[in-house]
């Protein structure tokens, strides 16, 4: 079946489902407000179906793929929700220090995307590793809707705290040269944001389209930042003037893209808002900064 795309649907459709994922709306007033888009026979219930995720089309890396070797882990959140899981990949073969990356899902924890992306690092030679938030409520569900809504139940200091425990987590590892990063996406753009602003040890940062921090919470980032932004999410780019005055007042290091006419998600290869040359561009833009500042 061919890909659907994001010029596929009406522009108003895409913005409910922005409203949609980010728990802005549920099911029912998204299909009630769509409604009025469709059009040919294409009701709101099927342009619904056909934006979920589709997560076969996300596997660029299999998770049998020879070269990878993954494993889920436990460890310790003491000033979060306690017991944590994660999942592990990193390159195959005799177990060598490399540089770490904490891979930080959106606002459904962590679901085979997300595994997939820690599979992808794993062979660029990284050690990935991605804490699943909802954990403690029994971990991601295998239902999108479903993980939106027990994220909605979520302690946000409890979380924090848990990815913080990650962080820590990855320096125990015989695996971890010392240097870790962290990448990101929507939600978790925002806690790589956040974690820059309270982990001084953090070597870099690459939030994809994530809620910015503050101006007095700017000034206490010290890793250097890749920071990907969608044209098209207006919700989130409007926090972008203020975060890089802020940046620029405390002289933080840091590199920003603005991708034109793209929506919020374009790197997730999942769903319709994904954009091939944006997702191929700011993965390569994000290779090449965490070689530079993770393997110095």
């Amino acid at each position: 079946m061919e890909r659907k795309k994001a010029s596929d649907f009406p522009p108003g459709v895409m913005k409910l489902f922005d409203f949609y994922v980010h728990g802005q709306i549920d099911r029912r007033e998204f299909l009630e407000r769509a409604a009025k888009f469709a059009i040919g026979g294409v009701t709101a219930t099927a342009m619904l179906e056909s934006l979920q995720p589709d997560f076969a089309l996300a596997q660029q890396v299999p998770a049998s793929d020879p070269r990878v070797q993954t494993e889920y882990l436990d460890y310790p959140s003491p000033h979060g929700s306690g017991p944590m899981r994660g999942y592990l990949a990193r390159p195959a073969g005799e177990a060598q220090k490399l540089p770490c990356v904490l891979v930080i899902h959106e606002n459904r924890g962590l679901n085979p995307y997300i595994e997939d992306v820690a599979r992808r690092l794993a062979l660029e030679n990284f050690v990935a590793f991605a804490p699943d938030a909802l954990t403690p409520l029994g971990g991601y569900p295998g239902d999108e809707d479903k993980a939106r809504k027990l994220f909605a139940e979520l302690d946000p200091a409890k979380s924090l705290q848990d990815f913080i425990a990650g962080f820590e987590f990855l320096k125990t590892r015989p695996e971890c040269s010392g240097k870790i990063g962290a990448v990101g996406f929507c939600w978790g753009g925002g806690m790589v944001n956040t974690l820059a602003t309270k982990l001084p040890d953090l070597a870099a940062g690459v939030p994809f389209y994530g809620r910015q921090p503050s101006a007095e919470d700017t000034a206490k980032i010290k890793a250097p930042l890749l920071i990907h932004y969608a044209g098209l999410d207006e919700a989130i780019d409007a926090g972008w003037p203020a975060f890089e005055k802020a940046l620029k007042a405390n002289h933080i290091v840091y590199k920003e893209y603005m991708y034109p006419d793209v929506h919020h998600g374009f790197h997730n290869d999942t769903t319709p808002r994904y954009d091939e040359a944006a997702a191929k561009l700011a993965w390569l833009r994000t290779l090449d900064f965490l070689n530079k500042y993770l393997r110095i």
